[in-house]
């Protein structure tokens, strides 16, 4: 499956936690075979990390907080001309594939 949203892009969460719901953010990573995203500031998970020595390096103990990976169908791409979150299509002129908002028909990739 073709994913219309790449990393670097502006999203907004549509649905999943109540806490989430509405919130913008950067995506940071895309996992393709997953058809999960990781966005920025969205969806923070704990974990207790204990003190690990590999290789001569020493990991240090503590809590540590990392952003979770959230179901690409929970978001919506953010149109950088009229800054509502949209849907995408898909124009192609010869061999040049480019991203178009459905409400603005505005290029997105530019």
């Amino acid at each position: 499956m073709d994913v219309k949203i790449r990393k670097g892009d502006l999203v907004e969460i549509i649905s999943g936690r109540t806490e989430d719901k509405g919130k913008r953010g950067e995506v940071i990573r895309v996992l393709v075979g997953d058809k999960r995203v990781v966005v920025q500031g969205v969806n923070i998970r704990t974990k207790h990390q204990r003190q690990v020595q590999a290789q001569g390096r020493t990991v240090n103990p503590g809590i540590v907080r990392y952003e979770g990976p959230i179901d690409i169908s929970n978001v919506m791409l953010v149109c950088k001309k009229c800054g509502k979150p949209t849907r995408v299509s898909i124009s192609r002129d010869g061999e040049k594939v480019q991203r178009v908002c459905k409400k603005c028909d505005a290029l997105i990739d530019e």
